[in-house]
């Protein structure tokens, strides 16, 4: 009677050691089809992908720097404009004026 019952826990070890084995493999085979529909889904959607974003994030950083940067120099130039033209140094002919 006590080897019968040690084969019973033998089998039923056996059966829960290749459930355990199959549910594993099912998980990954579900892992693996949600992935794929998730990539699907996400490739209809027509979005970015992180660093094709980050690419243009910093373009439009350098850009925004380049602007304040020609905006400074734009305003130093008409600053110096409007003073070159508000003191007059000899004459109010075409002449006297200065072209950018």
């Amino acid at each position: 009677m006590t080897e019968t019952r040690g084969r019973v826990f033998d089998e039923i070890g056996r059966l829960m050691t290749d459930a355990a084995g199959a549910a594993s493999g099912v998980k990954r085979e579900v892992e693996t089809i949600v992935r794929a529909q998730a990539s699907k889904i996400l490739a209809d959607l027509d979005l970015v992908r992180r660093d094709e974003f980050e690419i243009v994030r910093a373009m439009a950083v350098k850009a925004r720097e380049e602007n304040e940067t020609l905006s400074a120099r734009l305003d130093a130039l008409e600053a110096k404009l409007a003073g070159a033209t508000s003191t007059p140094q000899g004459g109010s002919g075409p002449e006297d004026t200065v072209a950018i």
